[in-house]
């Protein structure tokens, strides 16, 4: 699953610690995440897209892979 995190927090000027505080978790989740290490509970995506103003679907997409 691929996602667009990094560039919606460019838009919005925050940190990976200020997304990270925002929805409740650690750096280095929001890292993972991003690096496409770490896929998160639909709770975390539900959490992030509202932090984006963006529903899930345009912040996560599925690669033909998965």
């Amino acid at each position: 699953m691929k996602n667009n995190i990094r560039i919606e927090r460019a838009i919005l000027n925050i940190t990976q610690q200020e997304l990270a505080d925002r929805v409740g978790v650690s750096r280095q989740t929001i890292n993972s995440i991003e690096t496409e290490r770490y896929v998160p509970s639909t709770v975390l995506a539900l959490k992030i897209a509202e932090v984006f103003g963006k529903t899930v679907n345009e912040i996560f997409f599925l690669e033909e892979k998965d």
